[in-house]
C-alpha cells in the first residue's frame, strides 16, 4: 500500500491551527454554549417543551416546506444551469447575474417583494387567483420564498460541473445509438448527481434557518404557517430562553442528522461514479 504523497507546500501545521481556531470561535464555541445552556433543563422539562403540539407543528411545517423547496430547486437548478452552460441566447449574461440576486438582497426585502407579487392584488396573485390558487399567506408561500432563497445554491454548484463535462462522451453515446434520455440518464446524470446533492444540501440547510423572507409572505399562524425560527424568536421575546434553547438544540440535531445523510448519499454517488 503506497503512502500518500507529501505536499510540497509548507505550512500545514499553521494553516490547520488557523482553520481550527476559526471554526472554534465562530462555530464550535457558540453551538457548544447553546447545547450547554439547554442541558441545564431537566430531561422531563426538555421533553415537555419538544412534544408540545405547537412546537411539533412548527417542526413539521419547517422541515416539509424546506424539503419541498429544495426538491424543486434540485430539478429547476439543474435545468437553469444546463441552459446557461450549453446554450447561447440574448440576455444570457443578465439572467446569469440575476441568479445571484437572492445572495445580494436582504431576505426581508425578498419577502416583501414576494408577498406583493403573490398577493391577491399582485401580478402573479391575480393570474393564479383565476385558477383558485392562493400563494400569499399560506404554506405554499413559504415554499415559494424558500425556492427563491435556495435556487442559487443549486445552480452555482452544478454549473461548473456541467462546464467540465466532456462532450465527446455524449457524442460517443449518440454514435452508439443512444437517444437524448439514455445519454442523460446513463452518461450525464451520474456525473452531476454528487454536485446536485451538494446543492440540495446547501439549499436545505439555508432554508431551515430562513426567517426574513418567510414572515412577510406567510400568515405566521400557529399550527398553520408558523415555522421554527419564528417560534424561537417568539420564545425569546417572551424571555423564555430555556424554551428557545431547547427548540434550537433539537432543530440543530435534526438538521445535522439530515445533512449527514445527504453527505453520505453524496459520497456513495461519487463512489458509484468511479466504479
Amino acid at each position: 500500500m503506497s503512502k500518500p504523497k507529501k505536499s510540497q507546500l509548507p505550512g500545514f501545521g499553521l494553516t490547520l491551527g488557523l482553520s481550527l481556531s476559526y471554526m472554534s470561535l465562530l462555530i464550535f464555541i457558540p453551538l457548544t454554549a447553546l447545547i450547554l445552556y439547554a442541558a441545564k433543563l431537566p430531561a422531563a422539562d426538555f421533553w415537555e417543551i419538544i412534544v408540545d403540539e405547537r412546537v411539533k407543528s412548527a417542526f413539521k411545517i419547517s422541515f416539509l416546506s424546506t424539503f419541498y423547496a429544495a426538491a424543486v430547486n434540485f430539478f429547476l437548478g439543474l435545468i437553469i444551469a444546463w441552459v446557461l452552460v450549453r446554450y447561447q441566447f440574448f440576455g444570457k449574461r443578465i439572467i446569469d447575474a440575476l441568479i445571484d440576486l437572492p445572495f445580494a438582497i436582504p431576505t426581508a426585502v425578498a419577502g416583501i417583494s414576494l408577498s406583493t407579487i403573490f398577493s391577491s392584488q399582485g401580478i402573479m396573485g391575480k393570474i393564479l387567483g383565476v385558477f383558485g390558487i392562493d400563494i400569499s399567506f399560506s404554506r405554499a408561500g413559504i415554499v415559494v420564498a424558500l425556492i427563491f432563497i435556495g435556487l442559487p445554491f443549486v445552480v452555482r454548484t452544478v454549473q461548473p460541473v456541467i462546464e467540465e463535462l466532456d462532450a465527446e462522451l455524449e457524442e460517443a453515446a449518440a454514435s452508439l445509438g443512444a437517444n437524448f434520455y439514455q445519454i442523460f440518464v446513463k452518461v450525464l446524470f451520474p456525473s452531476l448527481l454528487p454536485s446536485l446533492l451538494t446543492g440540495f444540501a446547501l439549499a436545505f440547510a439555508r432554508g431551515l434557518g430562513e426567517y426574513g423572507a418567510i414572515i412577510f409572505i406567510s400568515s405566521n399562524m400557529p399550527y398553520q404557517t408558523e415555522i421554527v425560527p419564528l417560534l424561537i424568536v417568539k420564545k425569546l421575546a417572551q424571555f423564555n430562553y430555556a424554551g428557545a434553547s431547547a427548540i434550537g438544540v433539537t432543530m440543530l440535531v435534526c438538521a445535522f442528522v439530515l445533512l449527514l445523510l445527504i453527505n453520505v448519499l453524496q459520497v456513495y454517488a461519487k463512489r458509484r461514479r468511479k466504479i
